[in-house]
């Protein structure tokens, strides 16, 4: 019976191991686990309520036209240079960047069946509106969010 939970704890293990090796050099600030299931968990919320622009072209689009939000950007992305302007992007616009470990668990977030780049969680959504209240708990885990990833590039600079 414990061979069971052992030998499933070690292939999450080297799932996770894999993780880490196929992340790219540039990806910093890299979320912990804890502030990456925080940041996903985000994201989640955020795709549920139509708050979310997902790939590469649409989160530069958004960037250029002035929509603020949260850009999560995934760190095991290859080619690199898919994603190097991004960041560059992002604090112009004075907008918090973050990358988590892996572009398949940020396409699960996004509800995509397709692995993903990046994706700019927004503030508010770009049609209609929300009721007060999920927008009040969306703004909340944003502003937590936003705040710790702030916090992880104010230490690393």
């Amino acid at each position: 019976m414990g061979s069971d939970s052992e030998t499933e704890r070690s292939r999450k293990q080297e799932k996770d191991k894999k993780k880490t090796l196929a992340l790219s050099p540039i990806a910093k600030p890299l979320a912990g686990k804890k502030l990456c299931k925080r940041t996903l968990k985000l994201v989640r919320g955020a795709a549920e309520h139509k708050c979310l622009k997902r790939g590469v072209k649409e989160v530069v689009k958004s960037i250029r036209r002035g929509h603020k939000g949260l850009c999560v950007i995934a760190g095991n992305i290859s080619p690199i240079d898919v994603i190097t302007h991004v960041p560059i992007l992002c604090e112009e616009a004075d907008i918090p960047y973050i990358y988590v470990p892996s572009k398949e668990d940020l396409a699960n977030a996004g509800v995509t069946k397709r692995p993903t780049c990046c994706v700019l969680v927004l503030t508010k959504p770009p049609k209609g509106e929300l009721e007060q209240e999920e927008q009040e708990k969306l703004k909340a885990d944003f502003s937590q969010v936003a705040t710790d990833v702030s916090e992880l590039t104010s230490s690393l600079f």
